[in-house]
C-alpha cells in the first residue's frame, strides 16, 4: 500500500478517533484560492474550479503538470477520489464533535497550519466550513464542499508545517513496517522450532463448545456513585457444582453490550460464565444524546469511573448470589476481563497498571503526537494527580484488544501489572497503532505470563461486531480492513485458550498459546457457514509471540528509535 494510501486512511481514522469527521482539513483548500507557502521557496496558488475540476475529469492546472508528471498515477485517482469522498454525517454530528473540548484543540492545532485571511489561525473557518459542508443536502461533506464553504476568499497553507507532518508519517509507517517484519521473523523462528499442532486431534476453539448458556440481561444500580451498569450475563448450563469463573468484557468508546456479543457467547459456550457490561457515561445511547444535544460531552472522569463499573458487577453477583441460585455458582474471586480500545485501558487498569502523571503532563503540554489515541489519553490531564485505586485483586487474566496506554500508562505504569496479559492489535490499526500501544507495552510488561498476537493488514475494527446502518460513527470498509470474520476466529481461539490456561487451570491448552498454533489457524480453513469465514488465501495474517520474545523486539525497536522521526507517537 502506497504512503499516500496510508494517509488517507490515517485521515478516514481520525473521524473515529477524535469523534469529528475532522480528516478533511488536512487536504482543505480556500473558498476561492488555495495559496501556500514555505520560505524561502516560491510560493504557489490554486484556484478552487481548479482543484474541482482536476478531482471531476483528472485535468492538471498548466502550472502544475510537470509536477503531476512525477507523480505516480495511481497516487493521483487516490488523491481525485479523497477529494470527491463522501462522508454522511449531519451537521449536528459535526457541530457537537467540533465543539468538545478534546477536537478544539486539534482544530487549534491544524489551524496553525490551515489558516484563514491574513494567515490567522484557521480554527473557526475549519469547524464553519465542515459544519457548512454537512448541511449541504446536494454535495454533503467532501473535501472539495468543505473547501467551497470555507470562510474567507482564501486559505493559506503553512507548507513547511503540512511537509513535517506527511515525512513524519511517512516515517511512522515505514518505522511500523520494520518492526511488523522484525515480529514476523521472530514469530516464524519460534513457529519453526515447536511442535507442531495437529488440529484434527485436539479441540477446534475456531468452533462453538459444548455447553448450552442462558442470557439474561441486568440493570443494576451502584447507589455509591448514583451509577447504572447495564449489560447481559452469560451462564453456561451445567450439572457440576464447581463454582464458574466469570469474564467480563469491556466496550470501548461508544460502544454497548452487542460490540463483543460473539465473543461472550463463544466463551460461555466453553463453560465460562461472561458479563457484557455497557459503561453509560461512554457507551453507544450517551453519544446518541450528546450528538442530539441531549446530554453533555464525556467527562475525563469516565477514565475512573470504567473501571469501578468492572469491580461493581463482581460486588452484585456475589451480593445476589447469596440469594439466586444461578448467580451463586459464579467464582467472582476467578475473574478473566477483555476490553476493546478504551475498553483494552479499563482492564489494563483494574490488572494493576497505574496512570502515570508525569508521562502525561510531559506528552499532553501540548500533544504533538501523530498517535491518534494520546487525544483520548491526555484527557488524564484532567483529573487530580494522585494514585487511584483502581486494580481489583479478584482479576487473575486479561485479554486486551486494541488497548489504548503508551502515554496514560507508558512504561511505569504498565510495570506494575503481574497477572498473565495478552494483547492483541492490528498492523494497520491507526487509532490505537500497534507500535506505541501494543507492541512497546508488550516488552514493559513484568509478567513472566504474556502474550502478544498481531493481526497483519487488521485495523482497529478488525475484531468488533460493526453494526450496520446505525452506528454512531461512519466505518468504511477500508477501515475495517480485510477479511474481519476471520479476525473474530482468531480472537475466538486465542481467548478461549488463554483463559482456559489462567481461569481453569488447564496446562493442555498451552500449545494454543503458541507462535506454531497462530501459523496454523492461518493455514487452516472452517468451511461451516455460521462462522462466515471466506474461503481461500486471505490477506489477513496472525503472529503469535510469548515473554521470551520480548527481549528480540525490544532490540528491534531500539535500532528503529535510533531512526525515530520528530513527531513519534
Amino acid at each position: 500500500m502506497s504512503i499516500f494510501a496510508l494517509k488517507r486512511l490515517w485521515l478516514n481514522a481520525l473521524t473515529i478517533a477524535t469523534f469529528a469527521t475532522i480528516a478533511m482539513p488536512m487536504s482543505g483548500r480556500a473558498a476561492e484560492r488555495i495559496t501556500g507557502y514555505f520560505p524561502p521557496f516560491k510560493d504557489f496558488s490554486v484556484s478552487v474550479k481548479e482543484l474541482e475540476t482536476f478531482a471531476k475529469d483528472g485535468t492538471i492546472p498548466a502550472d502544475y503538470v510537470g509536477l503531476a508528471k512525477q507523480t505516480p498515477p495511481e497516487q493521483l485517482l487516490q488523491l481525485r477520489e479523497f477529494l470527491q469522498q463522501r462522508f454522511e454525517v449531519s451537521p449536528s454530528y459535526v457541530s457537537q464533535f467540533t465543539n468538545s473540548p478534546l477536537v478544539e484543540r486539534l482544530l487549534e492545532r491544524l489551524g496553525d497550519s490551515i489558516q484563514a485571511d491574513l494567515r490567522r489561525n484557521g480554527m473557526k473557518s475549519i469547524r464553519t466550513g465542515l459544519i457548512s459542508a454537512a448541511a449541504d443536502r446536494k454535495q454533503g461533506l467532501t473535501v472539495i464542499n468543505f473547501v467551497k464553504q470555507f470562510p474567507g476568499r482564501e486559505v493559506n497553507l503553512n507548507l513547511a508545517e503540512v511537509f513535517t507532518i506527511y515525512d513524519n508519517l511517512a516515517e511512522l509507517f515505514k518505522r511500523r513496517d520494520k518492526t511488523i517484519v522484525a515480529l514476523d521473523r521472530i514469530a516464524a523462528d519460534e513457529a519453526a522450532t515447536a511442535p507442531q499442532i495437529d488440529l484434527s486431534k485436539q479441540v477446534d476453539l475456531r468452533r462453538a463448545g459444548t455447553f448450552r448458556w442462558q442470557k439474561r440481561q441486568f440493570d443494576w444500580l451502584d447507589r455509591a456513585r448514583n451509577r447504572r451498569v447495564p449489560g447481559d450475563i452469560y451462564l453456561p448450563q451445567t450439572t457440576a457444582t464447581n463454582p464458574v469463573p466469570i469474564i467480563v468484557i469491556s466496550h470501548g468508546v461508544a460502544g454497548d453490550r452487542t460490540t463483543f456479543g460473539y465473543l461472550a457467547e463463544h466463551l460461555a459456550s466453553y463453560g465460562f460464565a461472561v458479563a457484557a457490561i455497557e459503561h453509560v457515561g461512554g457507551d453507544a445511547n450517551r453519544f446518541r444524546q450528546y450528538f442530539s444535544g441531549l446530554a453533555p460531552a464525556p467527562k475525563a472522569t469516565e477514565l475512573l469511573e470504567r473501571p469501578r463499573d468492572v469491580s461493581f458487577v463482581l460486588d452484585e453477583i456475589q451480593r445476589q448470589g447469596k440469594s439466586d441460585p444461578t448467580l451463586g455458582r459464579v467464582d467472582v474471586e476467578r475473574v478473566g476481563l477483555v476490553g476493546y480500545s478504551l475498553g483494552g485501558y479499563t482492564v489494563l487498569a483494574l490488572a494493576g497498571a497505574e496512570i502515570d502523571f508525569d508521562r502525561v503532563k510531559r506528552d499532553c503540554n501540548p500533544n504533538r503526537s501523530l498517535n491518534l489515541s494520546v487525544l483520548l489519553q491526555c484527557r488524564a490531564n484532567e483529573l487530580k494527580p494522585q494514585r487511584y485505586a483502581l486494580k481489583d485483586p479478584r482479576v487473575k487474566a486479561i485479554f486486551a484488544i486494541s488497548p489504548l496506554n503508551s502515554t496514560i500508562f507508558g512504561k511505569r505504569g504498565m510495570g506494575q501489572i503481574r497477572l498473565p496479559v495478552f494483547m492483541m492489535g492490528g498492523s494497520d490499526d491507526l487509532v490505537t497503532p500497534a507500535v506505541p500501544e501494543q507492541i512497546y507495552p508488550f516488552t514493559w510488561l513484568q509478567t513472566p505470563d504474556k502474550y502478544l498476537a498481531i493481526l497483519e493488514k487488521g485495523t482497529h475494527f478488525s475484531t468488533q461486531s460493526i453494526p450496520t446502518g446505525d452506528g454512531i460513527f461512519p466505518v468504511s470498509d477500508s477501515l475495517i480492513g480485510p477479511d474481519p470474520a476471520r479476525a473474530r476466529v482468531y480472537t475466538r481461539a486465542l481467548s478461549s485458550a488463554f483463559f482456559q490456561k489462567y481461569l481453569l487451570n488447564r496446562s493442555d491448552f498451552h500449545g494454543y498459546l503458541t507462535a506454531g498454533y497462530a501459523r496454523s489457524l492461518e493455514r487452516n480453513r472452517i468451511g461451516t457457514s455460521n462462522l462466515a469465514v471466506t474461503s481461500g488465501n486471505s490477506d489477513l495474517g496472525l503472529n503469535l509471540v510469548r515473554s521470551d520474545a520480548a527481549e528480540p523486539l525490544v532490540q528491534a525497536l531500539q535500532q528503529e528509535d535510533d531512526r525515530a522521526p520528530q513527531l513519534v507517537p
